[in-house]
């Protein structure tokens, strides 16, 4: 059930990766325009900003389907020199901890949010972007990522009390051993 579950997970974060990719490559395509522009001495201005906004947006969304793909790195020295259930202890330990750190960011940057509502606040640029219109979408990245942390670790502790620890390898494993295990 918890495999099943964490590849659903694996697959929307996927879906949400093309749509981001989409996004930027539409945001390169605005730059290089931008460029072309400058060399017939126009422009549509305020592409930097947007392209800024662009990576934050990337950023936070991403983080997600880089946990899912094992692709967050890890230090793990202890870990590597230990087998089976120990092995998936510390796996769960550093799940658990990249889980509290994801929420405690997700859960500061709400005030960075309502407080750019708040005060109605604008990027000091010549674009003047609302800066809620990007704040909102960045917001939701990482609380999206704190979800996501969350129910990787709670399908993670699931298999670890079942007697099914050796299962959590493939998705709260070190992506270098995912090499030589196959």
């Amino acid at each position: 059930m918890e495999l099943a579950f964490i590849e659903s997970l694996r697959n929307l974060n996927r879906i949400i990766a093309v749509i981001v990719g989409l996004g930027l490559l539409g945001m390169v395509g605005f730059v290089v325009a931008d460029i072309v522009l400058r060399q017939f001495h126009a422009s549509f201005g305020g592409s930097e900003e947007l392209a800024g906004y662009a990576m934050a947006l990337a950023s936070s969304w991403g983080m997600a389907y880089a946990l899912l793909e094992l692709g967050h790195i890890r230090i793990d020295l202890i870990r590597s020199r230990t087998k089976g259930r120990s092995r998936a202890l510390f796996d769960v330990f550093s799940m658990i901890v990249m889980s509290w750190v994801v929420v405690t960011i997700a859960v500061k940057c709400w005030p960075v949010v309502t407080r750019a509502i708040d005060n109605g606040s604008r990027a000091n640029t010549p674009l003047a972007t609302p800066l809620a219109w990007v704040q909102i979408p960045w917001f939701a990245g990482w609380v999206w990522f704190a979800v996501m942390a969350c129910l990787v670790t709670l399908a993670a502790i699931s298999l670890v009390l079942r007697g099914k620890a050796s299962e959590t390898e493939p998705f709260i494993g070190a992506f270098a051993e995912q090499d030589t295990l196959s």
